[in-house]
């Protein structure tokens, strides 16, 4: 695809109906979102699909350090021109400006480091929990402040699952609000939060269909400040494990899906308290082996005798 422009990529329906997306992000529910079908250029979204990387290429390790279904690239320029073409123009002021005016948010800062985001694949069986996501750039002083996700699978059901799934508050309500199937060249652009919960549902693809894996890019963006009413401190992504669907409720009777489903939700909780265990077990080495942690360790040793 030809054009230096940084809007070039996109698809010129996009640009005309920029003042009705920002309407429709600003008024979303249950927090600002818009979706577009056919965001890209048709040749330009077909391009990023015929040069997506091979599953094995990308990082594949789950944030409990095992090997997993999903599969994540973040130097995206690697991938061919398409690729490269694409990190052009996320980065221009052209791109830039358009993503503000779709979603009234301006100053909007492209990540070089894509982290977190790139290229993004799952395997038939995976999910992803509700979460929020980390608030600050891990190396700057930026806030974060939007997802873009456009999807790249040419031939996806709803019923396969996949599904991005946006939530009000996953502690108290198991169903998500909105959800939104991963459509071929289908952008979802939602705003970063301390309450754009969001998650996908379980794959699960036929037979016929069990090697097609769920693939997306995902850009992120930031700005210099933020409203004061929308701050809170610097945390990383907070997972809530799943609650039990709604339908397991008294009197009903498990199917096959159901206890597959049941067994996966104790899995990922399993995870779940694993790295947690992990990340405390890591810290304390952290504080033991610095001077800090060597006065705490002698402070704890003189209470101990001293209490004997």
């Amino acid at each position: 695809m030809q054009g230096s422009s940084g809007v070039s990529i996109v698809h010129p329906h996009v640009l005309e109906s920029a003042d009705a997306c920002r309407a429709e992000f600003c008024s979303a529910a249950p927090f600002p979102h818009v979706t577009i079908d056919d965001f890209f250029a048709p040749d330009f979204a077909a391009a990023l699909l015929d040069s997506f990387p091979a599953f094995e290429r990308g990082n594949s390790v789950g944030d409990d350090g095992k090997l997993g279904g999903k599969s994540t690239l973040a130097k995206i320029r690697q991938l061919g021109p398409a690729w490269e073409q694409l990190d052009d123009a996320i980065r221009s002021p052209e791109f830039l400006a358009t993503v503000g005016r779709l979603t009234g948010i301006d100053g909007l800062i492209y990540d070089p480091w894509y982290l977190g985001g790139g290229t993004h694949e799952n395997r038939n069986g995976m999910s992803l929990d509700p979460h929020v996501d980390f608030n600050y750039h891990p190396s700057e002083r930026w806030h974060r402040r939007l997802n873009l996700i456009v999807y790249l699978n040419p031939q996806w059901e709803e019923s396969w699952g996949g599904c991005l799934e946006l939530f009000r508050d996953p502690h108290a309500d198991a169903r998500p609000a909105r959800s939104v199937a991963p459509a071929f060249n289908r952008c979802v652009i939602f705003e970063t939060s301390e309450c754009s919960w969001h998650a996908f549902n379980r794959i699960e693809l036929p037979p016929e269909h069990a090697d097609l894996t769920r693939r997306s890019v995902a850009l992120y963006f930031y700005t210099k400040d933020r409203p004061a009413a929308e701050t809170a401190p610097r945390h990383t992504t907070y997972y809530v494990n799943r609650q039990l669907p709604p339908h397991l409720d008294e009197g009903h009777t498990l199917t096959r899906s159901d206890v597959a489903g049941i067994q996966q939700l104790i899995e990922q909780r399993d995870n779940h308290i694993r790295m947690l265990y992990a990340e405390n077990t890591a810290l304390r080495e952290a504080q033991d082996a610095g001077l800090t942690g060597h006065l705490l360790y002698l402070a704890r040793r003189a209470f101990v005798r001293f209490r004997k």
